[in-house]
């Protein structure tokens, strides 16, 4: 079939146009909104008053956001780091070995993902609320909810999603490097080193940032294991919303957004480098 005859014609074309015309306008008229309304000089959330960058003031001279901000950065940080870790060991564990309740493992890894946000954060709670009474109960000290609690809830979750990303990355490797590695006398470890953690690196570095995006977007699990002192910054956006919506949460979700992107660019950034010294380990 030539090209021409492949290219859609007539009604079918224009169609297709206005579908993506109408899916592009979906999803992106309301973060061009988001951006347009942190601007106004309104209080009121869908009016524009004029332009203004008072909300942003407001929001760097805001010391309870600046709060929350800071604890959602060390919340992310802590819980991607030992995420990443404990997510790539288990990928190498199910990709690379065989031992015995290897399938029920998988499938328990899959559960954080599958089961609904509600549920996970239920589990949680009742799991600290009973752990925490036994450390009273055993060693007498009390120790309530706080930022501990938060760090592990995300560290539960965001391991499945590390270990599915860098799995994959496992999946597309060919094994015959590692091998060949070893038939030259190259320890296990050096082999990883080496050889396994180059070629993946790509996948690891997708798992940290998807693990640091989910850890600061999370609500509902946080706001089940925070106590007092460890509000996270979308957590008080949350607040916010219940006491009124303002454009200074449309400046912070803007903020987050920003955020976001630049993650996602970064992401993107890593794994070119990373495709370039896969090639280069390979050869």
């Amino acid at each position: 079939m030539s090209e021409s005859a492949a290219r859609p014609k007539g009604l079918t074309r224009g169609f297709l146009t206005a579908n993506a015309v109408f899916v592009y306008v979906f999803f992106y008229a309301p973060i061009a909104l988001l951006l347009l309304f942190s601007f106004s000089d309104n209080r009121n959330v869908g009016t524009w008053g004029g332009f203004t960058l008072g909300w942003y003031r407001d929001f760097i001279d805001n010391e309870p956001i600046q709060g929350a901000i800071w604890v959602s950065l060390r919340v992310a940080f802590a819980s991607t780091v030992v995420s990443v870790v404990l997510g790539t060991m288990a990928a190498l564990a199910l990709e690379r070995f065989k031992f015995r309740g290897q399938r029920v493992f998988d499938a328990l890894l899959y559960l954080p993902i599958i089961i609904p946000d509600v549920t996970m954060a239920v589990m949680m709670l009742l799991f600290f609320s009973q752990f925490l009474d036994l450390i009273d109960t055993v060693f007498g000290v009390q120790y309530g909810k706080g930022l501990t609690t938060i760090i592990v809830s995300h560290i539960a979750f965001s391991i499945s999603f590390v270990s599915i990303v860098v799995r994959a990355r496992l999946a597309g490797m060919d094994e015959r490097l590692e091998e060949a590695a070893m038939d030259l006398y190259a320890t296990r470890w050096k082999t990883f080193r080496h050889i396994t953690l180059p070629l993946i690196a790509p996948g690891v570095a997708g798992g940290a940032l998807l693990a640091l995006t989910l850890s600061l977007d999370d609500v509902v699990v946080t706001q089940f294991v925070a106590g007092p002192g460890s509000t996270t910054l979308p957590v008080y956006v949350f607040g916010l919303i219940r006491r009124g919506v303002t454009p200074l949460i449309n400046s912070v979700s803007v903020v987050m957004l920003a955020a976001s992107i630049l993650l996602v660019l970064l992401s993107l950034v890593l794994q070119r480098r990373g495709g370039g010294s896969v090639t280069a380990s390979a050869e």
